[in-house]
């Protein structure tokens, strides 16, 4: 990273509330077009569509929340909107496309797939205010970016796994990675870091799909990996999961509620508990999603914004970062056993108070991107 790059730990969010405000000369309260002047956004996702489950939906769940909370319309050509990516080769025309006539105050890039485009487009717009959510990008004065330490709730989620399988005697657990780069290496890194601080015998076993849409892919991977004997399935890959979800839940319909077979997955960016539901074979409602690691991505599109209509100050040039220190990642846990609880919340104190410092990038990695 460019060591000019200014990093701010924990930026807070902070909401507009624009109610009781009235006109100084005649006593009558504003119009809500008045009233409520947020800035305005436009999101260019990345593939996979806006109901992804994952990084795209996480983001525009946040921009929606900022919309309302500023009584702002949301959605295809509102003040708040998003441009749909079907491919990579469609990034330049949405950031033609979202910068056109300055219309919107703020215009994100949601994926770190988006460097490439977004960085292009702020060197031709450079009055134009951007966000890169998911990685850096430095020497633009006019781009800020959103990072998350993504590998300490994957820690969280190693040892929640790996606290299982302890108890049941197994011996490998299952990483389902999308794509290589600075930002899965993390989720992979922290996960067996978690697994083997756990339980250092246990073996996790890794796969990348080379993709982060091709759900299909994810199917075939899961069902090769329980058919193994893996339980317990960590998918950080996109659209890639819905199809190791699909696999695991179609398994343990077969299944009774409380067999010791039960499969099971853990989530990623947002809480996939709803994505593992299924009726087991006794006719019960379950989950197959033993956790999620969150990245609260819409939280990063939100506070930009909410900070922005405060201050009318853009943190251009600089990077932010979220941890579980500022609860921008965390791990969900209502399906864990009251011992995975613990084990959890344990790990977890560790690595806020600086005990447990741990890796973003597996050992032997390409990469090597720190903030």
């Amino acid at each position: 990273m460019n060591q000019s790059t200014k990093i701010i730990i924990g930026a807070a969010a902070v909401v507009i509330v624009g109610g009781g405000i009235y006109a100084a000369t005649t006593g009558q309260k504003k119009s809500d077009a008045e009233t409520h002047k947020g800035a305005k956004l436009g999101l260019v996702l990345d593939t996979g569509g806006v109901d992804d489950h994952s990084f795209n939906q996480s983001a525009w769940e946040g921009a929606k929340a900022y919309a309302k909370a500023n009584n702002m319309k949301s959605g295809q050509n509102a003040p708040v909107t998003y441009f749909t990516t079907a491919d990579h080769s469609d990034l330049d025309q949405n950031f033609n496309l979202a910068t056109k006539n300055k219309k919107y105050n703020i215009v994100y890039g949601i994926g770190y797939s988006l460097n490439q485009a977004i960085t292009k487009s702020a060197q031709l717009n450079p009055k134009q205010n951007f966000v890169l959510v998911d990685d850096i990008v430095t020497n633009r004065p006019n781009v800020a970016s959103v990072m998350f330490r993504s590998e300490q709730s994957s820690y969280l989620a190693g040892v929640a796994a790996a606290t299982k399988a302890k108890e049941n005697g197994e011996k490998t657990l299952g990483f389902i990675g999308g794509i290589h780069g600075n930002i899965i290496d993390a989720f992979d890194a922290g996960f067996e870091a978690g697994v083997k601080a756990t339980d250092p015998t246990l073996k996790v076993e890794k796969q990348y799909a080379n993709s982060f849409t091709d759900s299909a892919k994810g199917k075939t991977i899961a069902a090769t990996m329980y058919a193994s004997g893996i339980k317990t399935i960590f998918a950080a890959a996109g659209f890639v999961g819905n199809g190791a979800f699909s696999e695991a839940k179609a398994e343990n319909t077969k299944l009774t509620a409380d067999s010791k077979d039960r499969l099971y997955i853990i989530g990623v960016d947002r809480d996939q508990k709803s994505d593992g539901a299924y009726t087991s074979k006794d006719g019960k409602s379950a989950t197959s999603t033993l956790a999620s690691s969150i990245t609260s991505v819409g939280d990063g599109v939100k506070n930009i914004a909410t900070d922005y209509n405060k201050t009318k100050k853009f943190p251009g040039g600089k990077t932010i970062a979220y941890g579980l220190k500022e609860h921008g990642v965390y791990l969900t846990d209502s399906e864990l056993s009251a011992s995975e609880k613990a084990a959890v919340e344990k790990a977890q104190k560790a690595i806020i108070n600086g005990t447990i410092k741990v890796p973003n990038h597996p050992e032997g990695s390409q990469f090597n991107q720190k903030f």
